[in-house]
């Protein structure tokens, strides 16, 4: 399976990466993708970018190395309310927002219904494209009661590729990633799968995500990023 952009990237602005921009939309280019989201960690995240950094993507030219470039955020799920750290007015003028769970941000405990209703309560947001490897072991989550609210409010739910690395922090992804496939088959909820890549090499790599998706013989037409104008159409620009 093809895929033509890359949703879920990071560049040396979110603190815990090491590529400029330029040199990101250069590797997705070398890669013969059509786009890349560059979504950086939201300002509650240590060590990230301030809120002026998201204020001021206006003026970035969206179009680099015939890469065509979303520009937006990746969001921090605050608590079970589904709380984000960055503000509507702001969201609304980022070209893509994902909405995640992590360790340094969540301030509830890490009960099934907390974590479930954290994900319920964010898709409440119209700014919330995309909700962010929602694979991690560490917050137990109710997939079905994801999978239906991602119907409920036209969300898409993200395979992330790094999760199911084995050096990555993040537990039993394969396993939580098939269960939430199985349901998005059974309620029809589109995925993008994605790299995550917080380095440059890293861009369009897809393998362990594109060989589950072949395991679960998932439908190639709710794998949105097959094609970019696809994802364009579920963003809410």
């Amino acid at each position: 399976m093809r895929v033509e952009i890359d949703t879920h990237t990071h560049t040396l602005a979110s603190g815990h990466a090491y590529n400029t921009m330029n040199e990101m939309a250069k590797a997705a280019a070398d890669k013969g993708l059509k786009g890349l989201a560059i979504t950086e960690h939201a300002p509650e995240m240590p060590g990230t970018c301030h809120l002026y950094y998201f204020q001021n993507l206006r003026i970035v030219p969206r179009k680099r190395f015939g890469i065509e470039l979303l520009l937006g955020t990746e969001l921090n799920i605050m608590n079970a309310e589904g709380k984000v750290d960055l503000s509507e007015d702001v969201l609304k003028t980022l070209d893509i927002a994902i909405a995640s769970i992590h360790i340094p941000c969540f301030r509830d405990e890490r009960t099934v219904e907390n974590v479930t209703a954290a994900y319920e309560n964010v898709m409440e947001n119209p700014y919330v494209d995309i909700i962010g490897h929602p694979d991690d072991g560490r917050y137990d989550i109710d997939y079905e009661a994801l999978v239906q609210g991602a119907k409920e409010y036209g969300k898409v739910l993200e395979l992330n590729n790094h999760s199911m690395d084995p050096d990555c922090t993040r537990e039993n992804a394969v396993e939580n990633d098939t269960i939430m496939l199985n349901y998005c088959k059974k309620y029809q909820v589109p995925v993008v799968m994605d790299s995550d890549a917080h380095f440059d090499t890293l861009i369009g790599e897809f393998d362990m995500a594109r060989e589950l998706l072949m395991k679960l013989d998932f439908p190639e037409e709710l794998v949105l990023n097959r094609s970019a104008e696809e994802v364009k159409k579920y963003l809410k620009k």
